[in-house]
């Protein structure tokens, strides 16, 4: 689905990272977490691929569609100048999104960098299907790690708090939250559930994970040794965005044991833990 959206602000959140809210009622109404827009950058190549980003946050009610980016080559320099009016070409919603958390597990979130934005899609969307129950249980209460470089990479984390999300950071020079790696923090975490509860934790947890491929896979390893549900959304340069041009590929494997390939625009970018066939 095509739709012209209006560029209602398109603020600075951090150095490089920008926040583009659009008004787009078409795609805010059928949003969700996990998905991702294909955007036509304005003012841009005509003959330029889309960009693919993620659905931070989507209002039916106001019809509006917010997405975290970050500056990182020309096309998003371009997307950076968008001003107050203009006109931003998207298709979309695409790609399949996170399965809704069930009631009874408690939604463990982990980001790297600006993958925190379907997470927060994700919190939100589960604080407004419980009624803003689950946010002030522990039960269903989220709790999300994130990692990024330094402080200053740390997105969102006063709307998760803002949410009743509890939030752990780590950044590798130590700058915020705990210096080293995010799964440390969340190794930490679970840690001290199981020392709560005298072994494995008593409540059952769900894994959300978005970033890196070796940050995906960790997460994707603490979860199966668990024996837990996790699923994880993959990062790929995209070329259409709908599955024709196989330019986004992945190998998974099937139910049977075989090895296929994914299409991660279309088949993905959430698949579950265990059908990722890694790379080495």
């Amino acid at each position: 689905m095509r739709e012209e959206a209006k560029v209602l602000a398109n603020s600075e959140v951090g150095a490089g990272y920008r926040l583009l809210r659009l008004f787009s009622p078409a795609s805010a109404r059928r949003a969700l977490p996990g998905q991702f827009v294909h955007v036509r950058v304005p003012s841009f190549d005509p003959f330029a691929l889309r960009r693919p980003l993620s659905v931070c946050f989507a209002d039916p009610a106001s019809g509006t569609l917010e997405i975290l980016y970050k500056i990182v080559g020309r096309g998003t320099e371009a997307l950076a100048k968008a001003r107050e009016g203009v006109a931003v070409d998207l298709m979309g919603p695409l790609g399949k999104p996170f399965p809704r958390p069930a009631r009874d597990v408690r939604p463990v979130l982990v980001g790297g960098g600006y993958g925190v934005a379907p997470l927060y899609f994700l919190a939100a969307s589960h604080g407004r299907a419980a009624g803003d129950g689950a946010a002030s249980g522990e039960a269903g209460r989220p709790v999300l790690f994130v990692g990024a470089r330094t402080a200053a990479d740390l997105m969102l984390l006063d709307r998760f708090e803002a949410l009743g999300v509890e939030v752990h950071a780590a950044t590798d020079d130590g700058s915020a939250g705990v210096r080293g790696l995010v799964t440390a923090a969340l190794d930490a975490w679970l840690a001290r559930c199981e020392a709560q509860g005298g072994g494995p934790s008593p409540q059952k947890l769900a894994f959300y994970a978005c970033g890196p491929a070796p940050m995906l896979r960790a997460v994707e390893e603490r979860a199966l040794a668990r024996r837990e549900e996790a699923w994880l959304s993959l990062d790929r340069r995209m070329a259409c965005g709908v599955g024709t041009c196989f330019g986004c590929t992945q190998r998974v494997r099937e139910a049977d044991g075989s090895e296929a390939v994914a299409r991660v625009c279309a088949d993905g970018p959430v698949f579950p833990a265990g059908r990722i066939i890694w790379g080495d």
